[in-house]
């Protein structure tokens, strides 16, 4: 089992240091950095409350994963990730067996004259020769300190895994032929996050609620920047997250989401800039915009024209 198990938790905390209020959530988040709206705040609070699985959808890089991060941390909750892929299936995602240890088992029982097969199966499908995943280890959790599940990118996974989902989302349990079904003493807190290149089931959406987690407007992300990135300076903070804004408009193939934000303006910390200039610009691209058509774009008259614009229009806001 893995360090974040469950055997490793200390008793302090319960299930009754879950936010009593819609405030207390958002108070919560802010505490870890976790820049959120109302709208998050209630649908979360309702998902603990109601002990619900949260369906995060929205473009790569806003923020989903980070809020299971942000949730265990503040729960003091051991954070089970699940991190989808095509082809993931149940020995990868639920447990498999340590065949190695069952043969030596075997060849033991063989050794020493054992020949009771009964025992010999007892033996050889012990929980000691059962390789926890992600899955049995959300199960696995102890009342009073239930893991946090991530389930992270599940529109990456094939449709079969995500219709295995539907039994431990609706009763949190999983079946081990050899051992029988296992049970979740009490659920995990379970975040699903998906980038939405392919449609989910709604048959699995009807077991969550739903929020969609989209790019924060500009007030927000300048005061994402200021907690994630204290040493930017005022004017450059303001400068990047009005540039990122305008970059969300033009259309490009892959709009820069808050964590490119958060990396340009940790970038141009490091080289000590104090404000963008074109070359400057141009030089620090790469943190920003992961493709080539959309740095090209960027580089040419559209982002030196789009530069001198943003520029004017914080002079006049006296920005």
């Amino acid at each position: 089992m893995s360090s974040d198990s469950p055997d490793h938790a200390s008793p302090r905390a319960t299930a009754s240091n879950l936010p009593p209020s819609i405030d207390a959530v958002s108070e919560m988040l802010a505490r870890h950095d976790y820049v959120a709206g109302r709208a998050l705040a209630t649908v979360l609070f309702l998902s603990l409350r109601m002990g619900r699985p949260l369906f995060l959808e929205g473009e790569a890089g806003v923020g989903k994963t980070e809020i299971a991060k942000v949730l265990a941390a503040a729960l003091d909750r051991p954070l089970i990730r699940l991190q989808c892929y095509e082809g993931l299936d149940l020995a990868s995602a639920v447990y498999e067996w340590n065949y190695p240890a069952q043969m030596l088992e075997i060849r033991l029982a063989e050794a020493t004259g054992e020949g009771d097969r009964s025992a010999i199966e007892s033996n050889i499908f012990d929980t000691r020769h059962l390789i926890r995943r992600p899955v049995l280890q959300a199960l696995e959790g102890v009342p009073g300190r239930a893991p946090v599940f991530l389930i992270d990118e599940l529109d990456r996974a094939d449709e079969a895994f995500e219709a295995f989902l539907l039994e431990i989302l609706s009763d949190f349990q999983v079946t081990i032929p050899e051992l029988g079904t296992i049970k979740a003493a009490e659920p995990p807190i379970v975040i699903i996050t998906t980038n939405r290149t392919r449609e989910i089931h709604d048959a699995l959406k009807r077991r969550c609620l739903y929020h969609w987690v989209d790019y924060p407007d500009a007030d927000t992300e300048l005061e994402i920047v200021r907690r994630k990135v204290p040493g930017c300076n005022a004017a450059l903070s303001q400068q990047v997250v009005a540039y990122v804004q305008r970059l969300r408009d033009m259309d490009l193939f892959k709009n820069p989401g808050v964590a490119e934000t958060i990396d340009w303006a940790t970038a141009l910390t490091e080289l000590d800039r104090l404000a963008l200039d074109p070359q400057t610009v141009s030089d620090t691209l790469g943190t920003l915009l992961k493709y080539q058509d959309d740095i090209a774009r960027i580089e040419g008259s559209a982002g030196r024209q789009m530069l001198e614009e943003l520029k004017a229009d914080l002079s006049q806001s006296g920005a």
